[in-house]
């Protein structure tokens, strides 16, 4: 079993004095073992948003040429929403930098949200790309043009497809085992792209047994489909600024704590985001005759078990709390209600 490092291992004070004032205080579990591999999660990030936005650059590169050679306003949104798509790299590379830099005394949690900063920007990003495709598509409908060499607009809609998924499962495999929500959602935009890409066969094809208007009418189909990623892609934004996590997860923190052996009862566990890390507090009750070592010890024990149960969890805090000694039997859950009153007073 991975040992996690804790603040507290080592030598024991001689003082009792120090002890107890420890015991006075929450007890924080900092994984110091985990900075490292913090550190990892975040260039295998840099290194796959890099890599992603080479390939979509190409791909909007070639669909441009195509664009302008042809004059398909289909391709046209697809090759503007491929573009935007590299874009929002910059911003969430820039927050996994900054994501990188140590806690200071003035950002006492470090620069982890900045990567909710840059989600931001992307949805405002893809939002500008679905007006810019959107009014293209509008203004070929109330003016009409020809669209001329239908086999070269087909293949930049193969290339458009290919690149699309082969980044969205790069984004999406990254993102997955470094813990990035930032980097999922992005694989998750690239490949409904690429499926809005194959959408420009349609038009092509619909231009060739002479229909013009499908050149413009797939290039509002695009436009709701970036319309539809936008929507969940803000709500999860959105969610993530709220704090939100899975409620599976504090489910699973639930079930360690009330394995720890010594733990009587729990208070609620609250977890945030912080970049692509979790942390995580709440209380435990014991029992009121345990000495300051041994209540301290198994407040350890039990910010061991979070650790361990919570994938990317890297800091918890425990508070340990009792009942009064003649209410211990009776109400398990007084302790509980007695350090609710206090830190709502």
């Amino acid at each position: 079993m991975e040992r996690h490092h804790h603040p507290h291992d080592g030598p024991r004070r001689p003082a009792v004095r120090h002890r107890v004032a420890h015991l006075l205080k929450p007890h924080g579990h900092q994984a110091a073992d985990k900075t490292d591999p913090a550190m990892e999660s975040s260039a295998e990030g840099l290194r796959t948003l890099w890599v992603s936005v080479a390939v979509l650059g190409l791909t909007a590169a070639v669909q441009a040429a195509v664009v302008a050679w042809s004059g398909s306003v289909a391709l046209l949104g697809d090759t503007v929403h491929n573009a935007a798509d590299a874009l929002t790299a910059v911003p969430l590379g820039i927050a996994f930098v900054l994501g990188r830099r140590a806690a200071d005394r003035r950002y006492t949690y470090g620069y982890g949200r900045a990567e909710d900063l840059a989600a931001v920007v992307i949805v405002l990003t893809v939002a500008a790309s679905a007006v810019v495709a959107a009014w293209q598509a509008v203004d070929r409908l109330l003016h009409p043009r020809d669209v001329t060499h239908l086999g070269a607009v087909a293949l930049a809609a193969v290339v458009g497809c290919v690149g699309n998924e082969w980044v969205a499962r790069y984004r999406i495999r990254t993102g997955r085992k470094i813990g990035s929500a930032a980097l999922v959602a992005d694989g998750l935009h690239a490949r409904t792209d690429g499926f809005t890409s194959l959408a420009v066969l349609l038009g092509a094809g619909g231009t060739a047994l002479g229909l013009p208007a499908a050149d413009p009418a797939i290039g509002l189909l695009i436009t709701l489909a970036i319309a539809l990623v936008l929507r969940d892609t803000a709500r999860e934004v959105c969610r993530r600024l709220m704090d939100a996590v899975d409620p599976e997860l504090v489910e699973r923190a639930e079930r360690a704590l009330r394995g720890v052996p010594g733990v009587r009862d729990i208070g609620p566990v609250r977890m945030r985001w912080i970049g692509h890390t979790l942390r995580a507090e709440t209380a435990i009750v014991v029992d009121p005759r345990l000495s300051v070592v041994a209540a301290h010890r198994l407040a350890v024990a039990a910010e061991h078990a979070l650790i361990h149960a919570v994938p990317r969890l890297t800091a918890a805090t425990v508070h340990t709390d009792h009942a009064p000694l003649d209410a211990t039997a009776a109400d398990p859950h007084a302790a509980l209600a007695h350090h609710r009153h206090h830190a709502t007073a």
